[in-house]
């Protein structure tokens, strides 16, 4: 879990944000990352959902990482799930591995945070790392090259107590919604890659 806001310089803070309770929450997350994507042309596009099923506001990356695995992928590799989490512990060495494992990665990391009471429910999506832990105060390495915050609960007063009692309805819903919008992403990404380059610049399948 991170802390929203306080974390990039005022340069990094262009940051979008869709509500998960939008009937079009998943098609809106999927425009926002293919336009970002572009970026990646070429690269690996791994996912590192960031988290712990050992407290309900934090679990929401694993749960986003279980069903992208249920849904087999075809562009993207996903990383933390609730039976192999990437958290605190393990961060370092999770991250290291997928290095190992993927060269020169584009990086899409997941994780929940906490923000103001009107923006709960919402994700907040932007270009950059995010820095795990800044809101229980753990010292972690930053991750990402484009990160999804998923704003569970409220910040600012025993972050750690209100991460442990967020609602898993609200946690549920929004690991269901960016898990869609994640899918419908690779779908898009996989079908952009089978396009030779004039179909890409046209637009014409």
């Amino acid at each position: 879990m991170n802390r929203k806001g306080g974390l990039f310089s005022s340069q990094e803070r262009v940051k979008q944000y869709v509500s998960h309770t939008d009937a079009a929450a998943a098609k809106q997350i999927q425009t926002i990352l293919s336009s970002s994507l572009r970026k990646a042309a070429g690269k690996p596009i791994v996912v590192v959902c960031i988290g712990t099923d050992r407290s309900t506001g934090d679990s929401l990356g694993p749960l986003v990482g279980m069903k992208l695995k249920q849904m087999q992928l075809t562009r993207f590799h996903v990383y933390g799930t609730l039976s192999d989490p990437v958290h605190a512990v393990n961060m370092k060495d999770k991250i290291n591995d997928i290095h190992k494992l993927h060269k020169n990665p584009f990086v899409i990391a997941v994780d929940a945070c906490l923000g103001r009471v009107k923006s709960v429910g919402s994700f907040q999506i932007g270009d950059g790392p995010l820095k795990p832990g800044a809101g229980v105060q753990k010292d972690l390495p930053e991750v990402g090259d484009l990160h999804i915050n998923g704003i569970v609960n409220v910040s600012g007063f025993m972050e750690y107590f209100v991460l442990q009692n967020t609602r898993l309805n609200l946690v549920m819903n929004m690991a269901n919604v960016l898990a869609e919008g994640l899918s419908l992403t690779d779908r898009t990404e996989w079908r952009q890659e089978r396009l030779n380059p004039l179909q890409r610049l046209t637009g014409r399948i």
